[in-house]
């Protein structure tokens, strides 16, 4: 009877939609969690230049909600597919915002003959762990992809196209700002040209006005 309960199939994500607790994460207290169904968050030339990907855009939430590591990983499948096949695979950097930590539980039930002498209902039903989520709320990003300004409509097919994987509502924003860092485009190419933005792999660092005077 108990190796019934190893083959119970995962419980609908709809069960776990909502951020109804406190964050409950894997610790040594929390042991036995198994691992997230995600284990890439990005993709793509993710060693690209920060000179070389200007555009970007962003699938934001518009909900407070939960999405479980299964549906990020389908909606990176969903997104990388599309941009690997109309934009090439080093055209493009796909990056996963939100990541699983918050560890869901399920007291597990008997449904077999025999099982109501086994069963103890609602005794002792806190639950063992079952799987992880991230816990968003309204604005957070979910998905971040940076390429050329050729390629923003492919860009935006993409994120559109991942939406479907996920629970809720989601918006798709361009953003104004350059590639993956906190800069404007104006910004950005006066930071570059006047030296106080210095690059730094997919990023820029800021060199502050104020230190030591260079002899």
């Amino acid at each position: 009877i108990f190796s019934l309960i190893g083959k119970m199939g995962r419980r609908p994500a709809r069960c776990y939609r909502f951020q109804k607790n406190k964050p409950f994460i894997k610790s040594r207290y929390c042991r036995g969690v198994p691992d997230p169904k995600i284990r890439i968050y990005d993709a793509g030339n993710k060693k690209a230049s920060v000179d070389m990907f200007p555009f970007v855009a962003h699938l934001v939430s518009d909900e407070k909600e939960q999405l479980t590591s299964e549906a990020l990983e389908a909606g990176r499948v969903a997104a990388n597919k599309y941009l690997v096949k109309f934009c090439g695979k080093d055209n493009f950097h796909i990056r996963i915002r939100a990541h699983p930590f918050h560890v869901l539980r399920i007291n597990k039930m008997l449904s077999c003959a025999g099982a109501d002498r086994l069963q103890t209902g609602m005794r002792g039903a806190y639950g063992k762990p079952q799987g992880l989520t991230a816990r968003i709320n309204i604005g957070d990003p979910i998905i971040s992809v940076r390429a050329k300004d050729t390629h923003a409509p492919i860009l935006i097919e993409a994120l559109r196209r991942a939406k479907y994987k996920f629970p809720g509502r989601q918006k798709i924003l361009r953003s104004t700002k350059w590639g993956f860092t906190k800069w404007t485009r104006e910004e950005y190419v006066r930071g570059r040209k006047e030296g106080w933005l210095v690059y730094d792999g997919v990023n820029v660092q800021y060199k502050r006005e104020h230190g030591r005077l260079e002899s």
